[in-house]
């Protein structure tokens, strides 16, 4: 799939990784519809990316009828709908048992249903949508990409929820993959190591030094045009299929 030819939608979209692909795809000369919970953030972008390349829905990733609805809007307004990337997550940070109390369920239930649960009612939604497209080359209809991340295979002392999370992420992606396959659709994961993101750039400035240097090489955060081009480079290479790739430096992350 070409660029040009891309007709995306994209969550968490209206700003870190998830703008940074919308400005990717546009800058090739596709089209986005940005799937957020962040009004102000949401008609920036837009403005920012054109009115007539980019549309902002207000739309909660949990919830399958709102989904399902935004979806439909952004066929209407893209005319069709080939690929979907799922950025949209949330922390979930805390230890199972904390100072004062075990992780309450809720914040571990929370957790799973953002960035697992989200990604999963997302790609089934697109899928759908995806499976009566015309059939490009090699009979393709379309690409579904989630965002997994490293703490999927080296989980942090604090990060149990968004490990669980991230790690059904990755989980699914064969299987999905495997079962999209009759229709054309392709399934790929992104596991991003430490980027920079609006919670990074909050931190000190001694804390994001420290950050860094545990990268290998290059010894930086990643750039959100990085993960970008990663998934410009798996819309366009039709043989990747079914598979996470680690973006990340060569960090393997420390217990804590």
């Amino acid at each position: 799939m070409q660029l040009s030819d891309t007709r995306a939608v994209i969550t968490g979209g209206v700003s870190g990784l998830g703008l940074a692909t919308a400005q990717r795809i546009v800058a090739g000369g596709g089209k986005v519809v940005l799937l957020d919970v962040n009004d102000d953030k949401g008609a920036a972008a837009v403005t920012e990316l054109g009115s007539g390349h980019a549309r902002y829905i207000r739309t909660d990733v949990t919830d399958e009828t709102l989904v399902a609805a935004a979806l439909a809007a952004a066929r209407e307004f893209l005319g069709s709908v080939n690929a979907a990337i799922n950025c949209a997550g949330i922390l979930g940070a805390g230890r199972v048992l904390g100072k004062e109390a075990p992780m309450p369920l809720d914040t571990f239930r929370t957790t799973v249903m953002v960035n697992l649960v989200g990604s999963f009612n997302v790609a089934k939604a697109a899928a759908n949508l995806m499976q009566h497209n015309d059939a490009g080359d090699d009979g393709e209809r379309g690409v579904i990409i989630n965002t997994a991340s490293v703490a999927a295979y080296e989980g942090q002392i604090g990060q149990a929820a968004y490990a669980a999370s991230k790690g059904g992420v990755v989980g699914m992606t064969l299987p999905m993959a495997r079962e999209l396959a009759r229709f054309g659709i392709r399934v790929m994961t992104i596991a991003p190591g430490i980027f920079w993101t609006p919670m990074v750039d909050g931190m000190p400035e001694a804390v994001q030094q420290s950050l860094s240097a545990s990268i290998p090489f290059p010894s930086r955060l990643g750039q959100p045009d990085e993960y970008a081009n990663t998934v410009a480079f798996i819309l366009q290479s039709r043989y990747l299929n079914g598979e996470t790739i680690r973006l990340d430096g060569a960090v393997r992350l420390a217990p804590k």
